[in-house]
């Protein structure tokens, strides 16, 4: 197998987290993630993957995307390989509070964006001081 700095940084990483307690994914799709004016969304890359190969979590403040990339059974030599194969995992926190029931996601060619609402604001209340 030829030398690839990447795959041998990666590895380097995944080592230095696990030193720390977090374990790195196989492969970490590029997400872009953006505020607008009633909450966030995610536009994760995952060309190749099915609905089926995609799981969305949400618990408190954050959001987890997770899911799998069966690695290819093929017999050539690659001078050249970047694709991520395996268990990928990406964790998000908001700077808002976000209304996890609310949260809705679409996959189409590829990418799949998760539109998620922050939640609504607690309305004030006056309490009387008796």
């Amino acid at each position: 197998m030829p030398w690839d700095p990447v795959r041998d940084l990666l590895g380097m990483q995944e080592r230095l987290e696990t030193l720390f307690g977090r374990t790195a994914p196989g492969w970490v799709p590029p997400v872009d993630l953006a505020e607008v004016a009633d909450g966030y969304r995610l536009t994760v890359e995952l060309p190749g993957l099915e609905r089926e190969d995609v799981q969305i979590e949400c618990a408190g403040d954050a959001l987890t995307v997770r899911g799998h990339r069966p690695a290819e059974t093929c017999q050539e030599r690659y001078q050249q390989f970047e694709r991520g194969q395996g268990e990928f995992r990406r964790s998000f926190r908001f700077a808002h509070p976000i209304a996890a029931d609310a949260v809705s996601a679409d996959m189409v060619d590829g990418v799949l964006t998760i539109v998620v609402p922050k939640a609504a604001d607690a309305a004030a209340r006056r309490i009387a001081v008796e």
